[in-house]
Order: structure tokens, then C-alpha cells, then sequence
């Protein structure tokens, strides 16, 4: 959303750093982004969708916020009473076939995901000229 969108911008113009490449890092460190790009998820809205319904648990505690944002080293795992679900099993099956970013550590078998770090910008392959959303929110 828009309001939730410009306080990401907010937040990353008051970091040390470009501005753009924190935005990039900030959007790349949510809970919904990070199930998808582990390959537990086939896109971005049933990453959300699944967070949404709470089958996920971050460091062991069920978290069902999509704009939840992961540290490095948090641990991102299936719920046990979700990991049979069928949906979720055909996500891993699927997910084995994906490119994995290397900023994250996905052990589809087990259903879990380590986030090593926060991506760099160069890691990030989304095509957006993030220096035009900078120009436009300032």
C-alpha cells in the first residue's frame, strides 16, 4: 500500500547507505517476499495468502504478518500442523526447481529457511530503477 510504501521510503532515507539500496533491502526483508523467494511459495500473493493463514513461524514463534521483516540469522519454518498440507507440499516440489538467492539458506525437504544476510542491491533481480522511486518520494 501506498502509506505502509512511503514509511519504507522513510525508513531507508534515514539510513546510512544510497537510499534506493535500502529501500530495495527493506522491501526484500519481508516475510512474504522471503517465503516466495525461498521457494516455498510458487508467487508473491499465495506467499502472502499462506503467511496470512499463519503457517509459518519465524525462530519459532507463528508470525501471520506479511510485512513482517526478517533479521539475519532469523530461522523461517513451516508450522508442523501445516507442513502436510497439500498446497504447501506442491510449493516445495515446485520450489526445488527455482533459483534460491544466495542471501538465503533453503532446505526444502525440511521446509525451513535461513537468512544468512540482507541482500545487496546486485543480488536483488527485480528490473526497477529504484532511483526513480527515490526521486518521486523526494
Amino acid at each position: 500500500m501506498e502509506k505502509q510504501f512511503r514509511g519504507y521510503y522513510e525508513e531507508a532515507a534515514r539510513a546510512k547507505g544510497v537510499t534506493g539500496e535500502e529501500l530495495m533491502r527493506i522491501c526484500e526483508s519481508r516475510l512474504d517476499n522471503v517465503v516466495y523467494r525461498s521457494g516455498l511459495a510458487m508467487n508473491r500473493p499465495m506467499a502472502r495468502q499462506l503467511v496470512s493463514h499463519g503457517h509459518f513461524e519465524v525462530n519459532g514463534h507463528k508470525v501471520d504478518i506479511p510485512s513482517y521483516r526478517v533479521k539475519p540469522g532469523d530461522r523461517v519454518s513451516v508450522r508442523n500442523r501445516s507442513r502436510s498440507l497439500g498446497r504447501i507440499i506442491e510449493n516445495t516440489a515446485y520450489g526445488a526447481g527455482r533459483m534460491i538467492p544466495e542471501w538465503l539458506d533453503s532446505q526444502l525437504r525440511e521446509m525451513t529457511v535461513q537468512v544468512r544476510a540482507l541482500p545487496e542491491r546486485d543480488q536483488v533481480d527485480i528490473p526497477v530503477q529504484e532511483q526513480l522511486i527515490v526521486e518521486y518520494y523526494s
